[in-house]
């Protein structure tokens, strides 16, 4: 059976950017079960603690199956190992990672993976990316996941997509991956590892 996921950031009990949770879920249960009554996550995230940072991990098919909350621990990146994916798809946020965890079995020391699909940037194993231009954020045009931050952020203009190739990277100081957990987390200085 196919189990798909949302992760939504809480703080102090409040769930953040639900509009675009539920936009994916809603979607995400369309197209791939055909499912047309729409849920609304407001209605079943009841957050048991009210203090704190806490990741919300919403498991659903057709309908809901399970709501979990879990504190929410920041971690630091720097160091990227370079993964060639060619095969591997990821359109929906599926609670099944495997083919993506197999690729971060070879990262070594570096902090994830930043994974190519015939030499064209995509995503990290767990965020979409944008890279600075000197004057505007511009985000892989075809990322592995259309990330929900990814898309407020790009509905607000603030990132723009463009088909980025592995030897454009030497024009970027700045890197940025983004999630609904991390937000939008600039690296300066990141690092390469082939």
């Amino acid at each position: 059976m196919i189990e798909l996921l949302e992760t939504i950031k809480i703080i102090d009990g409040k769930p953040y950017f639900l509009e675009y949770h539920n936009n994916r879920l809603n979607d995400s249960r369309k197209t791939l079960f055909h499912c047309t009554e729409k849920i609304d996550l407001a209605t079943v995230i009841h957050p048991p603690i009210k203090r704190g940072c806490y990741r919300c991990r919403v498991i659903y098919a057709e309908a809901l199956e399970t709501i979990e909350y879990h504190p929410y621990f920041e971690r630091t990146f720097k160091y990227f190992q370079v993964i060639e994916a060619n095969a591997l798809t990821y359109d929906f946020k599926y609670v099944n990672r495997e083919s993506i965890n197999a690729l971060g079995a070879d990262k070594g020391l570096a902090d994830d993976i930043l994974i190519l699909k015939q030499g064209i940037v995509t995503d990290t194993s767990m965020a979409n990316v944008a890279f600075w231009q000197g004057t505007q954020w511009i985000t892989p045009a075809v990322p592995l996941l259309k990330g929900t931050t990814r898309q407020r952020l790009l509905d607000e203009r603030k990132i723009v997509p463009q088909i980025i190739k592995i030897d454009d990277l030497i024009h970027f100081n700045k890197m940025a991956i983004m999630n609904a957990l991390i937000g939008f987390y600039v690296i300066k200085n990141f690092v390469l590892v082939d």
